[in-house]
């Protein structure tokens, strides 16, 4: 697992001027010039500070925008630090989730291992305390995560923080214990994204097929989950033949994960509230249809799908929410070898329906066909897939969206409801039945690939043509599963994009 500070969080009820901590810090709003009225105790014990920045116009606050502070006065705190909030209007939960992160992030860079923060002091009282809490736990704990596993300490010239501990800070009794329940379940939905992060950026050499299964079994028994690893024996016999193709070049074999949750009272079997499903391409070559060698390292991260099945699944078993869920993780490398499936392969699918592969790059849909049959044939409520699916996808949205495909309009509605909450937005694309027709081929049921028009879509409608009559979302994360921009509020590598999407959908059904 990665080599990160360990993220504490607390609630205090207190004066701003009486924090102790060595870095207290506020959110401001953009264009703010006059000192607010809750922090003129907290200025005039440092000595009139925070006035004389705003009088002097230097901190304009955007977002994620910051100011250190080293007053000389009777305040508490060793230094203060101002989060830019952005536009008053704009306001939300998620700007606060991003301004905690900016403040984790600039702790570890300070060493100030003891954070307090107070970032929503001037937010409208239209806002819910125990969602306030909640957005600032997800944010303070996502920020402080770096993958350094193979990185001397301190090597890259920062400091490291064993331990960030972080207090969440409020004048009023009611309000603090309010935001204390909102920032358990932060903390949890925070874990879990961390979770799938820590594994989704390990390189190909240390995550294959068979050693992702073992991260899930321990995981599994980390949290009570219980798991089930199907070999590529057992795959043969099950006839997934579309997941062993693609992994057939890879010395690596393919494994079939099953994590599965059942909080029920009493927990039986029976049909799954929702089973999840995440593409986990370890290391993706494109197999024959070999891809550019340009950023092909960025490869690994073609399991994010995956990865964020096992920190949902974490999750969901700490949340102890009264549901019965599984897990399903397709695992393959695909490798180009002597062995490797080909361009003219014609493939029988888990469900009895056969795909002629034209391009061995478009793999993913290959190994989720089978998974998704699997998936469906438990006959759950729901069933919802994440996979680095398509470049089309990154075309079409860019790195700011997700998209979103359903069967279902309730579906489609009830995650897009989900994504407004974690602040991990989606996009709604179509993937009717014209584009299943683009999917057809001429010597076999279905063909992998259709060209370059709508590719997302037809992508999208050739999973759905593997869930039959069951109510399905499939999100397509290839834009926003990593990045090599680091962020204020987060480093570079796998985001785990999706993780609170899902657990937030998880947690509303």
């Amino acid at each position: 697992m990665a080599r990160q500070s360990q993220t504490s969080l607390t609630n205090q009820t207190s004066a701003l001027e009486t924090v102790r901590a060595d870095l207290l810090v506020l959110g401001l709003f953009a264009k703010t010039r006059r000192l607010p009225e809750a922090w003129k105790k907290l200025d005039q014990a440092a000595n009139g500070a925070i006035d004389h920045l705003l009088k002097l116009g230097d901190f304009p606050a955007k977002a994620q925008e910051t100011a250190i502070l080293y007053p000389q006065g009777k305040q508490a705190a060793k230094r203060l630090l101002l989060v830019g909030l952005g536009d008053k209007k704009s306001f939300d939960y998620n700007v606060l989730r991003k301004a905690a992160g900016t403040a984790a992030r600039m702790a570890v860079k300070l060493s100030a291992a003891r954070m307090a923060l107070a970032l929503h002091n001037l937010a409208p009282d239209t806002l819910k305390p125990e969602l306030i809490g909640q957005a600032l736990a997800e944010g303070a704990i996502v920020g402080n995560f770096d993958y350094r596993d193979h990185l001397p300490k301190q090597e890259d010239g920062s400091s490291e923080i064993n331990h960030l501990r972080v207090i969440l800070i409020d004048h009023r009794p009611a309000f603090c214990r309010r935001m204390n329940t909102g920032s358990k379940v932060g903390a949890i939905l925070g874990e879990a994204q961390n979770l799938s992060r820590s594994i989704d950026n390990m390189p190909g050499n240390e995550i294959n097929p068979p050693s992702l299964a073992r991260q899930a079994q321990k995981v599994a028994r980390q949290y009570g989950i219980r798991c089930k690893v199907f070999d590529d024996r057992q795959l043969a016999k099950m006839k997934m033949n579309a997941l062993l193709a693609v992994g057939s070049g890879s010395a690596s074999k393919p494994r079939l994960i099953m994590l599965e949750y059942n909080g029920r009272r009493p927990a039986s079997g029976g049909r799954p509230d929702a089973v999840v499903v995440g593409k986990a391409i370890t290391f993706d070559s494109g197999g024959i249809s070999i891809k550019p060698s340009a950023n092909m390292e960025a490869m690994k991260f073609d399991k994010s799908g995956g990865c964020n099945v096992i920190g949902i699944l974490a999750g969901l078993a700490r949340l102890k929410r009264p549901l019965h869920v599984v897990g399903l993780i397709p695992a393959a490398e695909n490798l180009p070898s002597h062995t490797s499936y080909r361009p003219g392969d014609i493939v029988r699918t888990y469900s009895g329906k056969t795909v002629e592969i034209q391009n061995t790059d478009a793999e993913g849909r290959l190994i989720l066909c089978d998974a998704l049959h699997y998936a469906a044939r438990m006959r759950p409520k729901a069933i919802v897939d994440m996979a680095t699916l398509t470049g089309a996808c990154v075309v079409a949205l860019g790195p700011h969206h997700a998209g979103l495909f359903s069967n279902r309009d309730e579906l489609g509605r009830q995650i897009q409801k989900a994504a407004e909450g974690s602040g991990e937005p989606v996009w709604l694309l179509p993937c009717g039945a014209e584009y299943l027709e683009q999917m057809k081929s001429k010597i076999a049921d279905l063909k992998n690939v259709s060209g370059r028009e709508g590719g997302a879509c037809t992508a999208a409608a050739f999973l759905g043509a593997f869930v039959e009559d069951v109510p399905w979302a499939h999100i397509d994360i290839a834009a926003v599963s990593d990045t090599d921009k680091p962020q204020p509020y987060r480093a570079i590598g796998a985001t785990g994009f999706a993780v609170r999407l899902v657990l937030e959908y998880l947690r509303t059904v």
